[in-house]
């Protein structure tokens, strides 16, 4: 009997790790523009970086006001996973893109730029990848 709770527990704990794996989402950032570092996976960061947070929210108000299905503004459809990780990290590093260019993002500040990369960087369409999904760099 001890040795059968044994085992299906230790079966448990495999298949809830096995999970939990699967899942995995980047726990930090290399900013390229700043050359730091950055722990989104801990504190205010983890918070801010997440679908509730302001990353989110300023993708939302602000991208998402002409990167929308069928605008009219001819901006491409973007969501959170229309890149990679490192493509949107080069994103905003290179700042090469139009909205840049044309002021659309100056009505984002520096740390919302930031905070918005984070976002888009933990839920890019790679970030589940429990093999890779944690490089800095």
């Amino acid at each position: 009997m001890c040795k059968t709770l044994v085992i299906v527990i230790g079966c448990l704990i495999a298949f809830t790790w096995t999970i939990y794996s699967a899942q995995a989402r980047p726990g930090k950032r290399f900013d390229a523009k700043t050359q730091t570092c950055r722990m989104i996976a801990d504190g205010q960061l983890d918070w801010e970086s997440d679908h509730w947070g302001t990353g989110a929210q300023k993708f939302k108000q602000v991208c998402k006001s002409c990167h929308t299905r069928d605008n009219d503004k001819g901006a491409p459809f973007l969501y959170m996973e229309s890149y990679g990780s490192k493509g949107w990290n080069r994103v905003f590093a290179e700042r090469r893109i139009p909205c840049k260019q044309d002021g659309s993002w100056d009505v984002l500040s520096a740390e919302e730029l930031l905070l918005v990369n984070d976002y888009l960087y933990r839920n890019a369409n790679d970030t589940y990848d429990p093999n890779d999904a944690d490089s800095c760099g």
